[in-house]
């Protein structure tokens, strides 16, 4: 199986360690990995501030870029959405791009719902314990639709116990620029999520969107919290050996993807 692997702009700049492990699940599975080396960032951040004039020029070379694999995985939800569903609607009113983006659309996956719907794959064995709790991406929950996956996937894993956020469907208050047009309002929407993971007692916070996870696990790093925060795909391809994201002191090299 031939599969594309999209690297994301924040894995590829913050954590490559997520890269190489998604890498890691996929070639585990059989899969034949490529990273295109002329792939771009998914033009989310200009979608979302409504210049679509250059989302549709980032668009078109993420296409080009990916046409001739048999599967596009992506490693976040938020860019696996802007993709999915977002493309097609871009070049509505352009039927070469527009067939284009929906081609594409077709054999684009998020990582975990490739990994439970096309690859069959729902538990992993990890080498030692890890007491977890799961942060949903509002992309996650609400576009991808990975909620019940997920949780399928951790329950069912060796060696990890899964202890449920008592609001799960919150959002973090990252939101791409969100954060950054309203710091005030994020910082108060993060501080009652990193009050929610501390009461779950686990000891690592993951999810599958490295903006959400870089948003939380700076806030607990502020707050001196000895949460651990690692993005899904290093949990499950046991690649948990490094500084987690937030720890500014102790990170990985940064090796490039491409």
């Amino acid at each position: 199986m031939q599969v594309a692997l999209f690297a994301t702009c924040l894995i590829d700049i913050f954590r490559p360690n997520a890269g190489f492990a998604a890498i890691s699940l996929l070639e585990n599975a059989g899969c034949t990995v490529d990273v295109p080396q002329d792939q771009t960032c998914c033009g989310q951040p200009a979608y979302n501030n409504g210049d679509i004039d250059s989302s549709r020029i980032i668009a078109k070379q993420v296409i080009k870029s990916l046409n001739h694999y048999e599967y596009v995985v992506v490693p976040s939800a938020s860019c696996a959405g802007m993709m999915i569903q977002h493309y097609p609607s871009l070049f509505a009113d352009d039927p070469k791009w527009h067939k284009k983006a929906l081609e594409l659309s077709t054999r684009c996956f998020e990582l975990i719902n490739f990994l439970h719907d096309i690859l069959n794959i729902h538990s992993f064995d990890l080498k030692s314990n890890a007491s977890i709790t799961y942060h949903d991406s509002c992309s996650s929950l609400r576009e991808q639709k990975s909620k019940e996956k997920i949780r399928n996937i951790l329950n069912d894993s060796k060696n990890i116990t899964l202890s449920e956020l008592n609001d799960p469907e919150s959002c973090c208050g990252f939101g791409g620029t969100f954060c950054v047009k309203y710091p005030e309002i994020s910082q108060h929407i993060v501080d009652e999520k990193v009050n929610d993971i501390t009461s779950t007692g686990a000891d690592i916070l993951v999810s599958a969107d490295l903006g959400c996870l870089l948003n939380i696990g700076g806030r607990l790093k502020r707050l001196n919290s000895p949460v651990k925060v690692f993005h899904i795909a290093e949990v499950l391809a046991d690649m948990t050996d490094v500084a987690d994201i937030g720890d500014t002191q102790k990170q990985p090299d940064n090796a490039e993807l491409k």
